[in-house]
Parts: C-alpha cells; structure tokens; sequence
C-alpha cells in the first residue's frame, strides 16, 4: 500500500513539474502563427524575444521598452499598436491556429528601465493586423 501510494505521489511530481516550469511563461504569437517572443511572468512581466533578448515588459496592459517608449496595450491576450491595430497574441486570445514552438534562446541579462514615456490615448481597435511583424514592433524598445 505504502509503495503504490509512493508511486502515486511521484507520478503526481513528475506530471506537474513540466506544467509548473512551462506556467512562468507566456507565448506570444504573430500573426501567422509563429511564436516570437515570450512574457516571463517571473521576472517583473519582462517580454523577451525567443532568442532571449529582453525588449520590454508589461506595466498594467501597458508595454513599455526598456528604452522608456510606449510601445502599445496587452489586453485580452492581444497586443495592440498606436494605431489600433492587432501586432500579436497569446494562444486562445483570437481565432488562429499556432505553430509548433520551437526552442528558446537562453535569456540575457535585462537593461535597466528608463523613465516612463506618458501613455497615448488608447485608440479604437481594429479588426486587422499590423503591417508591422510583432518581433521588429517589441524591438522598437530596446536601448
């Protein structure tokens, strides 16, 4: 009994710890579908590009670059630009299919944060998406 339920627990562990590992991040995708960059729910809601360049992070439903830039808005899983266009989305936030994620890039050192750019009015959104691809749009905020 004693050994089935040792068993039970570690199969348990062994279950979760990949859910748990997976959880700290979030994918974010573009337009096609293709994971780009990632919000790291751990290290302050930093945005990291996949290849593990910090470029930004989340402040409320604002995105900010290190460099102090406004960049956009993060609501409801989607991002959206100045413009009021969509740039990107987590998984499930609209009605796309994602691509398989490949592997990420060990994450870099963060610069430290500039001051804050005041926030633009929020415009209407819009039902299309950016001409501009979301990994150049996060990079806009780099030092």
């Amino acid at each position: 009994m004693k050994v089935t339920r040792l068993l039970a627990t570690f199969l348990v562990i062994l279950l979760l710890v990949p859910a748990i590992g997976y959880a700290r991040e979030i994918s974010l995708f573009d337009d096609a579908g293709e994971a780009v960059a990632y919000i790291d729910t751990e290290d302050e809601m930093n945005i990291y590009l996949w290849k593990g360049e910090p470029v930004a992070y989340l402040d409320g439903e604002s995105i900010y670059g290190f460099n102090g830039k406004h960049l956009g808005w993060f609501k409801k899983g989607i991002i959206w630009d100045h413009e009021g266009y969509a740039v990107g989305f987590i998984e499930g936030a609209v009605n796309k299919l994602t691509k398989l994620e490949r592997l990420k890039g060990l994450q870099k050192l963060t610069p430290l944060k500039s001051l804050q750019q005041l926030e633009p009015l929020e415009p209407m959104h819009k039902s299309q998406w950016a001409r501009l691809p979301l990994e150049i749009f996060l990079s806009m905020g780099k030092k």
